[in-house]
């Protein structure tokens, strides 16, 4: 092939293949992406979507393992990228799904990491650009441009910890524009995080972006926004490309059946619950309905009163509600009003006051260990940050919490001598991995190598493993395909029917909390909008997330 094809493809990939310690998961991918074109990646947690990425971008955990089969062309010259720096160097972006911002930096100091404007000055010209100060005038009028191209409003001088989820997302990919030679963007579950005014924001900003030519790979599990976004859908099931189609061609049914590899089932949803018309053909394949209970007079799990959490960007100021023994209580709202606050509050992970009760008895808030003495689980919304131990196997992340906390899968004699049942451990994590269907090569395997759909996995089996009676759980299906999101809400409400145990799952997709839940609290503004049963329409759930300014307007306009 000619190395001046003016013809050629920004990117051609020729039989890309990738395996791990004996486990193949890539094989012989082949497709291309010009200038200026949009394509939609998608299939299950590990159909290898991520690894791909990471071979495309020189990630380090590809070149350590041995490297990948085929070739890869640019411009129709041939690359090999061992590092991030040699796909940066060449126009190439990537967005991760989870963040990768400095906590305490501004907006500005994130997106322009490395590539500061500097005052000149006579020192510098003698002595080199370490003597040099920075041009902070400049610097946040770069920073306050790559944000504008994104639509959206965010201070350059906002700090990442202050940040509700929504806004480090729309950083992360500020930051990646901002750099002059990128034609090529790679966004993993960009809009996982985003609430639907804020994901529709990025839609438009990225049709933006790619009629000024740059190039993107998006993927996703919303196949409503691949449809939507996307001229070509590339589908990969098991490792394999299945298929490289026009994205009209397809609907969003046949997609979801091409990723799992079977027919999708319609689910059907009770009359007075109206289907969400989240996908053009108006089929939820993710959610079923919770089975009706009868009503009956139950003692509260937990009864929480005027409830204050400091957590940056979710700040939580006088929160009351009571959630019933053995019910599925649902936490739901818009991003940044403090929905996630209040369980992160409630386990100690962030300054709160007020009045915790469980099952009667007063929980001492600010102290985690507390609340896991008390039979309490949580599964993070930072499942990488909070939820697990990336650089240790699965079954010592499965069993960590239950050994530190109950004492168990420990062998010897306590407060003398212990060591860790290495039997016991990986029988326990095996169960739930056969259960949950965690993808991976087994207990042994570290969880940092998983993919994030199946890092959640671990998350809730670790949970499991603890033997609740009240677990809290925030954005449990977040960046997970369709056949596991199903698994994990069945897997919920199982544990909830066979268990007795009250479950308390904080949410971004409302229509999930309907499918699942008893009842649905509202938060806005950090306090309770309304709690409402789940099969109350939807027009009443959007109505209390309008909030109070909003529908006192309304009503004085009816």
């Amino acid at each position: 092939m000619s190395d001046n094809n003016n013809n050629a493809p920004l990117l051609r990939l020729e039989h890309i293949g990738k395996e791990f310690y004996g486990n193949r998961v890539l094989s012989d991918i082949s497709f291309d992406i010009r200038a200026g074109e949009i394509i939609g990646l998608v299939g299950e947690n590990g159909a290898g979507k991520s690894t791909l990425l990471n071979i495309l971008f020189g990630m380090p955990v590809i070149s350590s393992t041995g490297g990948h089969e085929g070739v890869m062309f640019i411009d129709g010259r041939k690359v090999n990228f061992t590092s991030p720096n040699q796909a940066l160097a060449h126009g190439i972006g990537m967005v991760h799904q989870e963040f990768s911002l400095i906590p305490g930096f501004t907006a500005t100091e994130n997106i322009l990491l490395n590539r500061e404007v500097l005052n000149g000055s006579t020192m510098s010209y003698v002595f080199s650009d370490r003597v040099s100060t920075l041009d902070r005038q400049a610097m946040n009028e770069r920073a306050r441009a790559a944000i504008n191209t994104l639509g959206v409003n965010i201070s350059p001088y906002m700090t990442v910890s202050e940040m509700p989820v929504g806004y480090k997302q729309f950083i992360e990919i500020a930051r990646e524009i901002d750099r002059k030679n990128t034609r090529l963007l790679f966004l993993d579950e960009p809009t996982a995080v985003l609430t639907e005014t804020e994901a529709e924001i990025l839609l438009i900003a990225l049709n933006k972006l790619a009629r000024s030519g740059i190039a993107i790979v998006f993927i996703s599990h919303r196949l409503s926004e691949v449809k939507e976004l996307c001229s070509r859908v590339i589908i990969l099931r098991d490792g394999r490309l299945i298929t490289d189609q026009k994205a009209e061609e397809l609907t969003t049914r046949q997609i979801a059946s091409l990723m799992v590899g079977r027919e999708s089932e319609r689910r059907e949803v009770p009359q007075e619950i109206p289907e969400a018309p989240v996908e053009p053909d108006n089929v939820n394949y993710t959610l079923s309905p919770s089975p009706k209970k009868k009503k009956k007079k139950i003692k509260p799990a937990l009864k929480v009163d005027h409830l204050w959490v400091d957590m940056p960007g979710e700040t939580v100021r006088d929160v009351s509600f009571e959630v019933k023994k053995g019910e599925i209580f649902g936490i739901g709202g818009l991003a940044g009003h403090g929905k996630l606050g209040i369980p992160n509050g409630i386990m100690g992970l962030y300054p709160a006051g007020g009045s915790v009760r469980l099952s009667g008895r007063k929980l001492t808030l600010n102290k985690p260990r507390a609340a896991l003495g008390r039979k309490m689980a949580f599964v993070s919304e930072d499942r990488r940050g909070v939820g697990l131990l990336l650089d240790e196997p699965l079954d010592w992340n499965i069993t960590f919490t239950a050994m530190q906390t109950q004492g168990r899968f420990l062998i010897g004699i306590p407060y003398i001598f212990q060591i860790r049942n290495e039997h016991a451990m990986r029988k326990e994590a095996k169960k739930f991995i056969d259960q949950l269907e965690i993808r991976c090569t087994g207990p042994h395997q570290k969880a940092g190598e998983l993919s994030g759909g199946n890092q959640q996995k671990v998350c809730l089996a670790k949970a499991f493993v603890l033997r609740p009676d009240v677990l809290l759980i925030c954005e449990p299906t977040r960046g997970i395909d369709v056949g596991a999101k199903t698994l994990v809400l069945d897997t919920l409400r199982n544990y909830n029917k066979e268990n007795g145990t009250t479950i308390i799952i904080t949410s971004s997709e409302l229509e999930e909390l309907r499918s699942v839940c008893d009842r649905v609290a509202i938060v806005d503004e950090g306090r309770i909008a309304g709690i409402l049963p789940a099969s109350s329409p939807a027009e009443e759930f959007g109505m209390l997330m309008m909030g109070e300014k909003m529908r006192v307007a309304l009503a004085a306009t009816e």
